[in-house]
């Protein structure tokens, strides 16, 4: 199973693929964010968003999409470009016929770490582990996308078992 992991955003989007082997070892494809310049309209930069999550999903055909959900954000302004720029990664999937996932941050760090209030230097430790990563991902919206991904892979082999 291939996931690519989005953690979602105008600014900066992280991107994690991570393969998963019939044995359940995982793997990192690649990981990394896209990055658009604050002086470029609104427009160029979702579409900016939107070529690059359809050139993931090509060069590496992921099994599922797996993304942060919105759960709450005090400034509506970064509410709302969130959500824009989940709503491209959804188009994004749709056109490519490609299952989507939404974990919020508690479920992400509730799978990782264990509990929900876990900080993010946790949640990147149990990455770190779960990967085997020798030195911490960067930056910070690519360590995001990885534990998206790694969320999933968890919830998906725990719902077979119960």
């Amino acid at each position: 199973m291939i996931i690519l992991g989005i953690d979602p955003g105008t600014a900066s989007t992280g991107y994690a693929v991570i393969e998963i082997d019939s044995d359940n070892s995982t793997r990192i494809m690649d990981f990394g964010c896209i990055r658009t310049e604050p002086e470029t309209p609104r427009q160029f930069r979702l579409k900016m968003v939107f070529e690059s999550i359809n050139k993931l999903l090509k060069k590496h055909k992921p099994d599922v999409l797996a993304m942060e959900q919105l759960f709450f954000n005090k400034n509506v302004r970064t509410a709302l470009r969130v959500g824009e720029a989940q709503g491209v990664a959804l188009l994004s999937s749709a056109l490519a016929g490609v299952e989507v996932s939404e974990y919020t941050p508690l479920q992400v760090k509730e799978t990782l770490a264990g509990y929900g209030r876990a900080s993010k230097e946790e949640v990147r430790r149990m990455v770190m582990f779960h990967l085997k990563m020798k030195t911490p991902p960067e930056p910070d919206d690519a360590a995001d996308a990885l534990a998206i991904a790694l969320c999933h892979h968890i919830r998906h082999c725990l719902e077979g078992v119960l």
